[in-house]
């Protein structure tokens, strides 16, 4: 049978206009799926060593722009590179930020769900002062905290010193505010199913940890508004990454030995998860509602504030500038430096984590004067020895160097990119 010239044409412009279609379609997404690649790519005098040896640096990062509307909505496009949830990181202070959502949000639950019940828990915030007790090993007696302006402990107090340097005795107290089981099951039950929140950062076994200490809340008038007993875990969490192994040797008890260290019972969350708790704190309405928390208004701007906020900043607790330099908690951009950030147009609302020879960061940048913001994600290991616990690792000499570059090529790439809509930054405009 012939067919019709006009219709053999029809036929051949339709295919080469589908597969023409398909083509850019595949090219479009390859370059979205390589943005950041070909971003790093153009400053190989900078990013090609560690371009190069993928394996040896376990690379991970996710940046996300974000474009606003007529109505100032903001509307997200993530890109990854190298992202993988089974290539384990020690995340290390990183899971500070889930650890101070997850307290705020129990101390708001325990006084909407207990207030019939106790009338007492009508006055309780995250301001109230507070006892931990002790009732098991590995635990220790808090009665007193003289960096606060009332000399006494609070959940409030504890956040404000994790999310200004990153303080580790205010992880441990949250961590044991919480309990093991209650942290993790309410992270999973949002979504965070990579998150294992299972130790404190003070050197106590796994068994121990599994129990929590009594805490004591108490008024103004010192009465006492609520007692949580001592939180025991029967369950043994453990990492869902079979290898969650790093290095090539491990200092254990003071001695060498030839295999890695094992992180199968330590904390972890992936990029992607941690990346997703961040965005519930900044932008929640942007986040699927199961996965916020149920912070209030106060509690989100309180947790931005401090997430933003420079040491030398802080009345309580206060820091030494020149220990607790600008940039102590801010390695995108300025991480490399510890000159005095003179540029105060620019906020970072971020959490970072140093361990194990494992540096990262999770952060919003906000510039209020060229009016452009940006969340980046990214971890980097530097441990060119191999050995872990020998204190050598390569954080100066590329880690932090690294993270500085990062931050800096993607917000130089921010100001040349285009934006139908200038962004009104002004809710992340913070009196501190």
């Amino acid at each position: 049978m012939k067919i019709n010239f006009n219709l053999q044409f029809f036929i051949f412009l339709f295919i080469f206009s589908f597969v023409s279609e398909l083509s850019i379609s595949q090219t479009a997404q390859l370059n979205k799926d390589n943005l950041i690649g070909e971003i790093l790519k153009s400053y190989p005098e900078i990013f090609q060593k560690i371009l190069d040896n993928p394996n040896e640096y376990h690379l991970q990062i996710i940046y996300t722009q974000i474009d606003r509307d007529k109505e100032n909505k903001p509307h997200f496009t993530q890109y990854n590179y190298q992202l993988d949830p089974h290539d384990y990181f020690y995340p290390a202070s990183l899971v500070k930020l889930p650890v101070v959502a997850l307290s705020l949000e129990k101390i708001n639950r325990l006084k909407t769900d207990s207030i019939k019940t106790n009338p007492k828990l009508s006055s309780l915030t995250k301001d109230t002062r507070l006892k931990i007790d002790s009732a098991f090993y590995c635990q220790s007696v808090v009665e007193k905290d003289s960096t606060s302006e009332n000399g006494f402990p609070s959940i409030a107090h504890y956040i404000k010193k994790m999310m200004l340097v990153s303080d580790n005795d205010g992880y441990t107290h949250l961590y044991e505010f919480l309990g093991q089981d209650y942290a993790c099951k309410q992270l999973w039950a949002k979504g965070y199913t990579s998150a294992r929140i299972i130790h404190r950062f003070k050197l106590c076994n796994t068994q121990q940890n599994k129990y929590t200490n009594p805490f004591i809340f108490f008024s103004e008038k010192g009465d006492t508004i609520y007692k949580q007993r001592m939180q025991y875990n029967p369950e043994l969490f453990k990492n869902y990454i079979e290898t969650a192994k790093a290095g090539r040797k491990n200092i254990e008890n003071g001695k060498l030995v030839n295999h890695p260290k094992d992180f199968s019972f330590s904390n972890y969350i992936c990029l992607q998860d941690i990346n997703d708790v961040l965005m519930s704190i900044i932008f929640p309405q942007a986040v699927e509602e199961k996965k916020r928390f149920q912070l209030t208004q106060d509690d989100y701007n309180f947790l931005r504030k401090y997430m933003s906020m420079y040491p030398y900043e802080s009345k309580y607790p206060k820091y030494d500038r020149k220990n607790y330099y600008d940039s102590y908690k801010k390695y995108f951009l300025f991480g490399d430096s510890k000159d005095s950030i003179t540029n105060r147009n620019i906020r970072i609302f971020n959490v970072v984590g140093q361990s194990y020879g494992f540096l990262s960061d999770i952060a919003y940048v906000a510039d209020f004067q060229n009016k452009i913001e940006f969340m980046l994600s990214a971890v980097i290991y530097v441990n060119s020895d191999g050995i872990i616990n020998d204190g050598k690792y390569d954080y100066d000499k590329i880690g932090f160097p690294f993270l500085g570059d990062l931050g800096r090529v993607i917000y130089d790439y921010e100001k040349k990119r285009n934006r139908a809509t200038v962004p009104d930054l002004s809710e992340f405009k913070i009196d501190y």
